[in-house]
């Protein structure tokens, strides 16, 4: 009985640790998210091309010039 209580309390604590971690993992990169989206829409982007839109041409070009690096 005692080792039941024990393993309950356990698994609360386990949990509440758990719970709390997954916050502030989403709270930080959500975060990030913003400062990389700030920074692609001020520094990245040409005139009238979104943030998507600009992500998308940036990983387009990374491909590019590493299949170039390998030829």
């Amino acid at each position: 009985m005692a080792a039941s209580k024990l393993e309950k309390a356990n698994e609360k604590i386990a949990g509440a640790v758990v719970g709390g971690y997954k916050k502030i993992e989403s709270g930080v990169t959500g975060a990030f998210k913003k400062v990389e989206d700030g920074f692609v829409e001020k520094f990245l982007a040409h005139e009238g091309e979104t943030v998507e839109d600009a992500e998308k041409r940036l990983r387009e070009e990374q491909s590019q010039r590493e299949a170039a690096g390998k030829q």
